[in-house]
Formats: structure tokens, sequence, C-alpha cells
């Protein structure tokens, strides 16, 4: 375990991202994180607002393929806006 964290490319990763530069693997990084609690928050309201007409399975499930719908484009959005791909 602490040879992985030695490694150099791992301990500058680890700098940069607990001190919020961000660079094109920390926006990587930020992008998944927003994917993943975006789709938590589509299966979520899907179940809340559909769950009882469509059953809470189908609500869920369309739920996680319609939450990231709004939320992948607006973390690109912000990820341009704070510069990433204009360095």
């Amino acid at each position: 375990m602490t040879e992985i964290l030695n490694d150099p490319l791992i301990n500058d990763f680890i700098t940069s991202f607990a001190s919020g530069d961000i660079n094109w693997v920390t926006g990587f990084v930020w992008l998944l994180v927003a994917t993943a609690f975006s789709i938590a928050g589509g299966v979520i309201g899907g179940i809340i607002l559909a769950g009882k007409d469509l059953g809470y399975e189908l609500a869920a499930i369309l739920g996680g393929f319609f939450g990231p719908a709004g939320a992948i484009p607006a973390t690109i959005l912000w990820l341009l806006m704070m510069g990433i791909l204009t360095n």
C-alpha cells in the first residue's frame, strides 16, 4: 500500500485534488463523481415521482438513465468555465 502512495503520479494527483487544482485528471474525476451523484439522484427522483405509476424498479431504471442527462453537460460546462480546457 505504501508503494502506491509513494508513486509520484499518485502523490501529485492527491495533492492537486486536495488543493482544488483543476487539471485534466482531476477534471475527469470530478466528472465521474458528478455522474455518480446524478445517477443516484435520478434513481431517487424517479422512485419518488413515478414509483406508483410505473413500478418502482422501472422508475428507478428510467431515473438512473435520465438523471445524468442534465448533470453531465452542466459539469462539462463548469469545467470549461473553470479553465480546464482553455489552458
